[in-house]
């Protein structure tokens, strides 16, 4: 059974918050290796003039620790 690691990213998008959240895995994927979830934990977003500007999102990513 491998070991599994969390961590906690934040992460923006202008489009919405399921590009926000391929935004933060792309980012994460640059270091972290072995990527197997993400789980959305909180969503937020910028509002001006009436319109939302940018779509944020708090994920936790697993990943497996290599031996």
């Amino acid at each position: 059974m491998p070991i599994l690691k969390v961590i906690e990213i934040l992460a923006s998008g202008k489009n919405s918050w399921e590009e926000a959240t391929a935004n933060a895995v792309k980012e994460a994927s640059k270091t972290v290796r072995g990527i197997r979830s993400v789980y959305v934990q909180e969503q937020s977003a910028v509002v001006e003039k009436g319109k939302i500007t940018e779509y944020r999102v708090n994920v936790k990513i697993t990943f497996a620790i290599e031996k």
